[in-house]
């Protein structure tokens, strides 16, 4: 069972591209707060940060290119149903 995405028992989970969308909005905000501070830590971890963005980035287009592949092939989800995959 999964906890955020949508199965055919949870049905209103959410899509993988929106998870990863509001991750990386929470990421640029805290980055945003630490950009000015000089301290090697704080530098440090918004280096991380920059890094981690990147990355949230491409999980996002692959994610996005999962979905069109499946609206393409199989046509729109609908919620409690699954359309690739088994129970």
């Amino acid at each position: 069972m999964t906890h955020f995405l949508p199965t055919a028992e949870h049905p209103d989970g959410h899509r993988l591209e929106d998870l990863l969308n509001a991750l990386r909005r929470d990421l640029v905000v805290r980055m945003g707060k630490i950009v000015d501070d000089e301290r090697p830590e704080a530098r440090h971890v918004l280096s991380n940060d920059v890094r981690i963005l990147t990355l949230l980035s491409e999980c996002i287009d692959l994610a996005e290119d999962s979905s069109r592949v499946l609206a393409r092939s199989f046509g729109p989800s609908r919620p409690g149903h699954h359309r690739i995959g088994t129970d």
